[in-house]
């Protein structure tokens, strides 16, 4: 058995995923804005159609880099303590690095590593929604042409009620949607990482078993480009099936007074059938599709460069 690369350490993750954050949300808030408007209650063009795309974008800016770091460093963090605790348990280490490793185990391996993967990225999304869901109001209210398209108007106008419903009543329209949020998330990452981590598993052996018949002892980690195919893959796959979810979220963010998440539903269900819930899905999958490639491509370019690892 080949050694595998080391763990990102905390530092690594947190700038990492940064960037990673951060160049993902500006290269395609086009798309973002396009689906918000798909999706909202008024509709495509009384939302602003094509005009103005870019509107939100400096929420955008502000919550991207610290919901991905968030993420990130809880992500790395729990896969990293979860994977030790099971080589503990087992009687000892089969390889170099439990995270990113290919060793054995059995049959218990088959299912406990994604099962890792899947508690780390839940941990993950719920730790980046304490940036993410605030961040989301005020662009998505920005998005659908509400207070003039701005994120700063739409902020201003959650905080200048402060003197009728208090600080309570602000937290609570800021984090409007968290439930409907983390219920998207949530699942979104249960498929997306643990595919994600699997193909680059694959990538992996498949370069470390050829670098290992050369004669070479040389570690190799997956580089930028295949983590990207790797994330497109993995992220259109999960942007597809929690697409009803996204409907839902976007309906309670935009909705003028607060409306439980199963009102909405019933409502939508009623008068409008199943097909609402898809709206915006061409859009949403081609937007995560890209997405998943920047975002997991640049994390992986960044980890491979801050740890001296071929990009």
């Amino acid at each position: 058995m080949s050694p595998q690369p080391p763990q990102p350490p905390f530092a690594t993750a947190l700038l990492a995923g940064g960037i990673a954050g951060t160049t993902v949300d500006l290269s395609l808030f086009p798309l973002d804005t396009l689906k918000t408007r798909l999706q909202s209650h008024a509709g495509f063009f009384p939302s602003g159609g094509f005009r103005g795309i870019y509107r939100g974008v400096g929420s955008a800016v502000v919550g991207s880099a610290p919901g991905a770091a968030f993420f990130f460093c809880t992500y790395e963090g729990v896969k990293s303590a979860l994977a030790s605790r099971r080589l503990r348990l087992a009687g000892g280490g089969l390889q170099a690095d439990p995270v990113h490793g290919d060793g054995g185990g059995g049959l218990a391996r088959s299912w406990e590593e994604p099962a890792e993967h899947m508690l780390a990225a839940s941990l993950g999304e719920v730790a980046a929604c304490a940036v993410r869901v605030p961040t989301e109001v005020v662009k998505q209210r920005a998005q659908a042409g509400l207070h003039g398209g701005s994120s700063a108007a739409a902020l201003t106008a959650i905080l200048s009620r402060f003197p009728t419903i208090g600080l309570a009543g602000v937290w609570r329209e800021l984090y409007r949607g968290w439930g409907i949020t983390v219920m998207r998330e949530v699942p979104f990452t249960v498929i997306q990482f643990p595919l994600w981590e699997a193909l680059k598993g694959w990538g992996r052996r498949r370069k470390n078993g050829a670098v290992t018949t050369k004669g070479s002892g040389n570690v190799v980690e997956v580089s930028a480009g295949e983590s990207a195919l790797y994330g497109s893959v993995s992220g259109a796959v999960a942007a597809g099936i929690t697409t009803p979810l996204d409907v839902l979220k976007t309906r309670v963010m935009l909705s003028k007074e607060r409306e439980k998440v199963f009102t909405v539903l019933t409502d939508l269900l009623r008068n409008h059938g199943i097909r609402p819930f898809f709206a915006g899905i061409g859009p949403r999958v081609m937007w995560i599709s890209a997405g998943g490639a920047i975002f997991l491509g640049s994390y992986q370019w960044a980890v491979n460069a801050l740890q001296g690892n071929a990009i």
